[in-house]
């Protein structure tokens, strides 16, 4: 699959963006068709059992099911805004699977299918949107950071990170989520920088959604994003986000090659944002609905259950359990949602510094005498 098949229609095309002296674009690592036949790649094997292909396909249901309760409850008014994964769950659940134990994870704010593989609870994510707190996972116990709003920002910390598991002689690595606008962030790029001259063991795993938020990605970049690790000097590597198994093979082998000493790899998962970039955007100021079906074909969760079914893998049981659970689990979310409770205002001095400053004393003094100025006021 080519970008420009996957782009047939541009609503905002750039200048010379169909120019011949732009490169060609390359192929993807792909392991699963979108018709859900399994392919071999000469430099990306992987055996996985019957088991582990169900678990696999059971991770993305009802890590979908989770973002589309979400999305339900913020319409409702429940949550402040929800950051939709809604097609990028195999970029998602490949890249948080092929974790170990001791590796750690920087995420951006989309990442809730990392999130489950590593065992934070889908409610301690959503107190972070619903503004009950900032994150109620810890990252020390999950091996995921809290989320990182601030583009870019979190590839400087697990580079950091990285650096410091070397100076310790751990055998571990991090991953760093971002998108592919953040590519053009400052952070990135000197993120990179310091990751390849340390020869940190760090990998940078790009979702490339095909948006940074409503740019599309031929007004981003004139050449394919994988290929920006090489001015770096370290590995890039482009792979089909919509195939699971190939974002976990690929995923997998950078992260060994990061704990084995040889450097940072960057990833870019080619995939597609199906839904909104937030609750507060609307896709269909820029992008064709006939983008969006054409990538309908290409659903994560369904080739992958196409392919349980015609092997023989996985029946219609297996698949109505699922759909059970998925179903206990939205349950779950809603119930646990609405039984949040809402924080005091000081609370937000709580957890600032490890002690108290005076000058933090000060401002929630004067935020508590503000507060007690509206008290019987009628306000």
């Amino acid at each position: 699959m080519s970008l420009s098949s996957a782009t047939t229609e541009v609503v905002d095309p750039v200048p010379g963006a169909a120019a011949p002296h732009l490169p060609q674009q390359p192929g993807l690592v792909q392991l699963l068709t979108p018709e859900g036949e399994r392919v071999e790649h000469p430099e990306y094997s992987i055996d996985v059992s019957d088991d582990e292909l169900r678990s696999l396909y059971r991770d993305l249901a009802l890590v979908r099911r989770w973002d589309v309760e979400a999305t339900a409850l913020q319409r409702q008014g429940e949550l402040g805004i929800w950051a939709s994964l809604l097609g990028q769950e195999a970029a998602q659940i490949g890249a948080g699977r092929a974790l170990a134990a001791d590796d750690m994870a920087f995420p951006t704010y989309r990442e809730h299918g990392v999130a489950w593989t590593r065992g934070v609870d889908p409610l301690h994510v959503i107190s972070l949107f619903r503004g009950v707190d900032n994150g109620g996972w810890d990252p020390v116990d999950t091996g995921f950071n809290l989320y990182t709003v601030v583009i870019g920002a979190q590839t400087l910390h697990a580079t950091g990170y990285a650096m410091g598991l070397q100076r310790d002689g751990a055998e571990s690595a991090t991953l760093a989520f971002l998108g592919d606008g953040a590519t053009s962030q400052g952070e990135v790029n000197e993120a990179m920088i310091w990751a390849a001259s340390f020869s940190a063991p760090v990998v940078f795993f790009c979702q490339n959604n095909q948006y940074a938020i409503s740019v599309p990605l031929e007004r981003q970049s004139r050449v394919p994003l994988y290929q920006r690790a090489a001015g770096f000097g370290f590995p890039g590597v482009r792979v089909d986000g919509n195939d699971v198994l190939a974002v976990l093979a690929v995923t997998r082998a950078a992260l060994q090659a990061a704990r084995e000493g040889q450097g940072p790899t960057f990833i870019e998962a080619f995939t597609y944002r199906m839904g909104a970039h937030t609750t507060s955007d609307d896709p269909t100021r820029y992008r064709l609905a006939s983008e969006l079906e054409e990538w309908k074909l290409r659903d994560p969760i369904a080739r992958l259950k196409a392919h349980l079914s015609r092997s023989g893998i996985a029946d219609q049981a297996f698949f109505d359990g699922i759909e059970g659970e998925a179903d206990e689990l939205a349950a779950r979310i809603r119930t646990g949602t609405l039984e949040m409770a809402d924080p005091p205002g000081t609370a937000m001095f709580d957890r600032v510094y490890a002690e108290q400053t005076p000058q933090l004393a000060a401002q929630q003094a004067e935020f508590e005498a503000y507060q007690a100025s509206f008290e019987g006021s009628g306000h």
